[in-house]
């Protein structure tokens, strides 16, 4: 990792789960981690919680990824106070499990798994991958928590993965054009897709778990360490995808 050191990293969805860990694991090893949320008052909270000469370099940003205008203002923040973005992590996320698609009134909850799990993952990466552009640095890296359920619908009697699989899906899709336009680009910058299995998050839908009682769940910890592990392969190597499943699961 020493060639990240006192380099900025930006990890959406850092207010909880998954985004935390990694904004702890990441200022950790001597990043400067810029933490994105809609929830300031956590990630006060999480600047808080961290030793001192760590959270001198770790900056909560409020900002909600759903909304385009959010996104640009943030990374032009970032742009401007700190140098600029080399990581992002494209970790936030939302679930509406159980709200079936065919359903009717579910307009919103449909739209809005989408603006935050497809859109603002490519805004976020967009405005990252504009400002390695803009500052000549060929060697960045986007990551995006992805999921097993973007690779294969669990087929669930009586229950609906409803539109977060399809979302998840598109992220897998969207990874491979992403490789391939950076490649189009000339650039060195990396993509890789995390897909976890199930996490044991606030966003995890207990409803669901309900059909499986012994499912054995991943910490958010454990996520944290794959996306490090990413972060410092050598120049040479990209992860695409890494999926990770819990020692014991069965879906």
């Amino acid at each position: 990792m020493e060639r990240w050191l006192n380099r900025v990293a930006v990890v959406t969805g850092a207010s909880s789960g998954i985004g935390a860990a990694c904004c702890k694991d990441l200022v950790a090893k001597g990043l400067i981690v810029v933490g994105v949320a809609r929830r300031e008052e956590r990630l006060k909270e999480l600047k808080d919680s961290l030793p001192a000469d760590q959270a001198s370099r770790f900056h909560g940003r409020k900002c909600d990824v759903s909304k385009e205008q959010d996104v640009i203002d943030t990374f032009a923040w970032i742009d401007a106070t700190l140098g600029g973005a080399d990581v992002l992590v494209n970790n936030a996320g939302i679930v509406r499990t159980g709200v079936a698609i065919t359903k009717e009134g579910n307009t919103d909850d449909l739209r809005a798994i989408l603006d935050t799990n497809v859109l603002g993952v490519s805004w976020c990466t967009r405005e990252a991958f504009k400002s390695l552009q803009k500052r000549n640095v060929n060697d960045g890296h986007i990551l995006i928590v992805n999921s097993v359920a973007g690779h294969r619908v669990p087929y669930i009697p009586g229950f609906t993965m409803g539109m977060y699989s399809p979302s998840k899906f598109a992220i897998t899709g969207l990874t491979e054009v992403l490789r391939q336009e950076f490649l189009n680009s000339k650039t060195q910058t990396k993509i890789t897709s995390i897909s976890p299995g199930a996490v044991d998050t606030e966003i995890i839908d207990k409803a669901a778990l309900v059909h499986f009682p012994d499912l054995p769940l991943l910490r958010s910890e454990d996520v944290a360490d794959a996306i490090s592990y990413c972060i410092q392969t050598p120049p040479n190597v990209q992860i695409h995808e890494l999926t990770i499943k819990p020692v014991g699961e069965t879906i």
